[in-house]
C-alpha cells in the first residue's frame, strides 16, 4: 500500500505532545484497516458482538482514539475514501488476492495449532466493508468527531485540508499524501506503540514522526512534480514501477535528467502507457473543495446506546472513556473553525 519512500524520508522522530492541541486530518480507511489488523484474539479472530459482527474498529475508534484526544488533545477529522479511481483496479486486485492467500494460510495454520503464523495471517486477512465504514462515521458522529467524505482518495482530500490550513498535517501511515500536496505528515499517531509486521513474523515499536514536505523537498533536490515523477518510477498504487529503480536511484535520475520525459529510452519503455494521467492525478486529484461538515458535539446516551445496548460493549470501559472527554472543551461547531 502507497509508495515505498522510507530510505529517502526526511523525518523527525517526536512524542505525542508534539501534536497537543493540533487538528490532523486523518485517513480513515487506513486508521480502520490498522485497528481491523491489531485488535484481534489470540487465534487472529477479529473481535465480535453476540451476533457476529465484527467491532474491532469500532474498539479502536473509541478506546484509542478518544485516548489521544482526551490525554493529548489532539483533534481528528476522519478522511474517507470515495469511488477508488480506474487507476488502483490493478492494486485492488492484487490485494484481494493476498487476502485470498493468506485465508487459506491462517485456516491451515489454526488447524495445526500454530496460533503465532495464525495470528499474522490473520493481520493480512483485513477487510474493511461499507458496512464497516458507515458504523464508524455513525460513532464518530455521536462522539462529535468531524469527518469528511472524499470524493475519491481520502489522502489527497486530507492533504487537501491540510493545504488549506483546515488541518495542520494528514495523519497516515502511507506516504502518499505528500505526492497530494500535504505540507506536513504524521505518522504513528497512537499509544500502543507498537505494529505488527506480517511479512516478518514480529511486532516493532513505533514512535511518532513528523514529516516535512518542503523541507524535505530541499533536501532532495527536487520539485513536487519531481518527487511524483520520482514515485512512479519506483512503484504506486497506480503503476508497478520500473524494474531495478529504487528510491535512491529513482531520486538521483529524476534529479540529473529533469523529469520522466528525459529518462533514458531502456527506463521509458518500462513506463506505463497513462504516465500522464497517474501523474496528472496526484498532483490535481478530485477533491472536494467545499467541505461543509458541522460537529454537533458529544452525545453520551447515543453512544451508550450504539455500543452498549446494539454492540454489547462493556458500560463500564464505555463510561471512563466518556468520562475522559468531559473534561475536554466544547466541540467546535464548524469545520471552518477546526485549524
Amino acid at each position: 500500500m502507497g509508495v515505498a519512500l522510507t530510505p529517502i524520508i526526511e523525518k523527525r522522530v517526536v512524542d505525542l505532545e508534539a501534536f497537543r492541541g493540533r487538528t490532523i486530518a486523518v485517513d480513515g480507511n487506513l486508521e480502520l484497516y490498522q485497528f481491523l489488523s491489531v485488535i484481534r484474539l489470540r487465534d487472529g479472530s477479529p473481535l465480535k458482538d453476540a451476533h457476529g459482527r465484527v467491532t474491532s474498529h469500532l474498539t479502536g475508534l473509541m478506546f484509542r482514539t478518544t485516548r489521544l484526544i482526551a490525554d493529548y488533545d489532539i483533534r481528528p477529522i476522519f478522511v474517507f475514501d470515495g469511488t477508488p479511481p480506474p487507476l488502483k483496479a490493478r492494486e485492488i486486485e492484487k490485494r484481494k488476492a493476498v487476502r485470498e492467500k493468506a485465508t487459506k494460510e491462517y485456516e491451515l495454520a489454526l488447524k495445526g495449532g500454530d496460533y503465532g503464523t495464525a495470528w499474522s495471517k490473520a493481520v493480512m486477512m483485513s477487510r474493511l466493508t461499507r458496512e464497516m465504514v458507515q458504523e464508524a462515521k455513525t460513532l464518530l458522529g455521536h462522539l462529535g468527531i468531524p469527518h469528511v467524505q472524499a470524493p475519491s482518495e481520502g489522502e489527497a482530500q486530507a492533504a487537501w485540508l491540510a493545504r488549506e490550513g483546515i488541518a495542520w498535517a494528514v495523519g497516515s501511515k502511507d506516504y502518499d499524501s505528500l505526492l497530494f500536496g500535504a505540507p506536513r505528515l504524521a505518522r504513528f499517531l497512537t499509544i500502543s506503540g507498537t505494529e505488527w509486521l506480517p511479512s516478518q513474523g514480529r511486532a516493532r515499536r513505533l514512535t511518532p514522526e513528523i514529516i516535512e514536505l518542503e523541507p524535505w523537498l530541499k533536501h532532495l533536490g527536487l520539485s513536487r512534480e519531481q518527487l511524483v515523477d520520482a514515485a512512479i518510477l519506483i512503484g504506486t498504487d497506480f503503476d508497478d514501477g520500473v524494474r531495478g529503480i529504487g528510491p535512491k536511484k529513482a531520486v538521483k535520475m529524476i534529479r540529473e535528467v529533469g523529469g520522466l520525459d528525459r529518462v533514458p529510452a531502456d527506463v521509458r519503455a518500462q513506463l506505463p502507457d497513462n504516465v500522464d494521467v497517474i501523474r496528472a492525478f496526484f498532483l490535481d486529484p478530485p477533491v472536494d473543495r467545499d467541505v461543509s461538515i458541522t460537529a454537533i458535539g458529544r452525545d453520551d446516551s447515543s453512544v451508550v446506546a450504539f455500543l452498549c445496548d446494539e454492540r454489547g460493549f462493556s458500560r463500564e470501559r464505555v463510561r471512563v472513556a466518556l468520562e475522559r472527554l468531559r473534561d475536554r472543551p466544547p466541540a467546535t461547531r464548524t469545520l471552518d473553525s477546526f485549524a
